[in-house]
């Protein structure tokens, strides 16, 4: 169903990965920001998920370039660049928000943002810019930023994070709470037991990450019914 789409952010190749429904007629639109290694099947699946099983339009993006994973030993260091400074990453955001939009198939008026670990981050950072979405989802996504919601955050929020995750500890996560409060977010959180970081990847198997299909499909159909509400 779905297509591979090159693009270029300041003269760097990046492929990112189209799925459409079918029929015709404008639909809502989902950006799929990916997991820290890189645009992996993971993403290419659930975008194919959201067009067959809700016609919505998906664009996963490539935020490393070339539309591969990075090598192991890469991807701590470029991460945390990336996460000391949301400003680096943003560009390449707005970017596959910008190939998603391209889309004659995409309802602007009904878009949102979600992402997987980083990926989530950088979908609700997406909406912290004030990007044209309506909604950002993060799954077991990091939660701090360096700068306090302001204004330019509107869009609802939804986050879902294993109540065993070592990257998302119990204070990372009250900090969000009073951090959306004190900007008047409507926002909602939901914890799982039994849930690590990467809960929804099968690949995921190692210290604080692993798969939880519990987690997995439970946080799939939260995702659905917030879309579901957000794009009514």
């Amino acid at each position: 169903m779905g297509r591979d789409v090159e693009y270029t952010v300041d003269g760097q190749r990046y492929v990112g990965y189209l799925a459409e429904p079918a029929g015709t007629g404008a639909r809502p639109g989902v950006l799929i920001c990916h997991e820290g290694p890189g645009l992996t099947d993971h993403p290419r699946r659930r975008a194919d998920r959201l067009a067959e099983e809700f016609g919505y339009v998906a664009f996963a993006l490539d935020y490393w370039g070339d539309g591969q994973p990075l090598p192991a030993d890469q991807v701590g260091a470029r991460l945390g660049a990336f996460i000391t400074d949301p400003s680096l990453a943003r560009p390449r955001a707005l970017a596959g928000l910008d190939q998603l939009l391209a889309s004659d198939r995409v309802d602007p008026q009904r878009v949102a943002a979600m992402g997987y670990c980083f990926g989530g981050s950088m979908a609700i950072d997406l909406a912290r810019g004030g990007a044209p979405i309506v909604a950002a989802i993060g799954f077991h996504s990091g939660l701090a930023h360096p700068h306090a919601a302001d204004g330019r955050l509107t869009a609802k929020l939804l986050v879902m994070i294993g109540v065993l995750d070592p990257i998302i500890p119990p204070a990372q996560r009250a900090a969000f709470e009073a951090e959306m409060n004190a900007a008047g977010i409507d926002w909602q959180m939901v914890l799982y037991s039994g849930a690590a970081h990467s809960f929804t990847n099968r690949n995921a198997d190692r210290d604080g990450y692993r798969f939880h299909e519990p987690s997995d499909r439970r946080s799939w159909r939260a995702m659905a019914d917030f879309l579901a509400e957000v794009f009514a």
